[in-house]
């Protein structure tokens, strides 16, 4: 079968395009910018890449055009496609179809976590043992790669996104996936593009829940008050809690220090995870691992000896080099609550030692500046918040006032990277935030702070 990929630069359709290769079949694609990471791992796979959506792609006549959500009617080739009559499918539906059909799916949802999650997940399943398949929404370091196909009959994982599907089909991805064992993390307003309220959401988990089967299992968090209202629409399935502030029978729970916490049910200590991660939310993200984990056979305690040698995904608080004295990190955080969860991490991990922000409101949610009044909560443990300001529609100075002189904001990469080098001293720990590229502020950082490094130590 011949695939033709729109939108194949998308972590997910990027993902799926490897799965597609790797199962024997033909593929191509398109994007409107072929650009990296993706589109190197792709390359590297054999898979022709097209800069842009020009409806002279129809005289490749692949067997079906696989159409992400990044395309929209008015795209020159969708409606090549259309007026030929050309086969066309969403990836979530064809995923559905070529790959998890027959497996034991386990899908990891939520607002937050859901990539971190999904990579411990798959790391458990492995060690245990059980070669399972994958498509995460990043790159796990355990693995190297975003997705793979597993042995045939292995349990399948899948970072399920409540984003929708594709121009023609509104529903949320995640419905297509049909999992036996499912996470419902944490859930809060995101995605304002397409959503109205926190109600339209839960009704997409909800949608969620209903494809779990009786024998299936809901790892829910229950903290979150959000994921008991979709609970009380209706569940079919066994409900295995994790995380909750008091002992209940059957709640799995955390309790330790930040790098060593043992893991509680009903009390009873059954498991110890000693690793190198911070903050509470990648334990709470451990222990909904080990819930689901446990649905397919393995054991707590086999799952935590897995989880103590999980190295992290790529782009979550990695350190992408030092110059001049300063650390610079990058992260992917991009909703508020991210990113204060990510700062608090740091926090615990660097002590009294400055912690500088470089973000920028990249995603749909923050362009529209549905969250701008949460980014000085976001950003309380920052000691500077440096924000670019580039194609937003909203003012970024007066939502950060609050902030007072601990803020600034440019509307280029360059003057951003000027103003941060100008602050920075040794011993400072700069962590960037985006979902994108960022305009490559990482390297040129590191660039700019090495240079003016001679200068600003003899001006001390």
């Amino acid at each position: 079968m011949h695939l033709h990929v729109l939108g194949i630069c998308g972590t997910f359709m990027g993902g799926l395009a490897a799965l597609a290769r790797e199962a024997g079949h033909r593929v191509t694609g398109c994007d409107a910018n072929v650009y990296p990471p993706m589109s190197g791992q792709l390359a590297a796979l054999g898979i022709e890449l097209i800069e842009g959506y020009d409806a002279g792609q129809l005289k490749l006549r692949p067997d079906v055009f696989v159409v992400g959500n990044v395309v929209t009617r008015g795209n020159a080739l969708m409606e090549a496609v259309l007026d030929a009559g050309q086969p066309y499918t969403s990836g979530p539906q064809w995923l559905a179809g070529h790959v998890l059909a027959g497996r034991h799916v386990l899908a990891v949802a939520g607002t937050h976590g859901k990539t971190g999650t999904t990579s411990m997940l798959a790391r458990i399943l492995d060690a245990a043992g059980r070669a399972p398949g994958f498509l995460v929404g990043g790159v796990p370091l355990d693995f190297g790669v975003s997705a793979r196909l597993g042995a045939a009959d292995a349990p399948f994982v899948i970072e399920a996104d409540e984003y929708d599907t594709a121009f023609f089909d509104k529903r949320s991805k995640f419905v297509h996936y049909r999992p036996r064992t499912a996470i419902l993390n944490n859930l809060e307003f995101d995605h304002a593009d397409i959503f109205d309220d926190l109600a339209a959401i839960e009704r997409q988990f909800h949608h969620l829940v209903r494809t779990v089967p009786h024998s299936g299992r809901l790892v829910v968090n229950a903290r979150d008050e959000a994921l008991q209202r979709v609970l009380a629409m209706g569940c079919w399935s066994e409900v295995q809690r994790f995380g909750g502030r008091k002992e209940e029978p059957g709640m799995l729970r955390a309790r330790g220090e930040p790098h060593a916490f043992d893991v509680l049910r009903g009390g009873l200590k059954v498991a110890r995870v000693d690793w190198s991660l911070l903050g509470e939310h990648n334990q709470l993200n451990a222990l909904a691992a080990i819930g689901a984990a446990e649905h397919v056979g393995v054991a707590a305690e086999v799952a935590a000896a897995a989880l103590a040698r999980f190295r992290n995904v790529r782009r979550r608080l990695e350190l992408r080099g030092e110059a001049a004295g300063v650390a610079v990190y990058d992260d992917f955080a991009h909703h508020p609550t991210a990113m204060r969860t990510t700062l608090d991490g740091l926090r615990r991990r660097v002590g009294q030692a400055r912690i500088l922000v470089a973000f920028e409101p990249r995603s749909n949610t923050m362009k529209l500046g549905a969250m701008k009044a949460q980014l000085p909560w976001a950003l309380e443990e920052a000691d500077l918040a440096f924000c670019h300001s580039g194609g937003l529609g909203w003012d970024a100075s007066a939502a950060l006032a609050p902030l007072g002189q601990r803020a600034a904001v440019e509307a280029t990469v360059p003057d951003l990277v000027a103003r941060i080098v100008a602050a920075a001293r040794p011993g400072d720990h700069v962590v960037c935030m985006s979902n994108g590229a960022f305009g490559g502020i990482h390297e040129k950082l590191l660039a700019a702070l090495a240079a003016a490094g001679p200068a600003r130590t003899a001006a001390g």
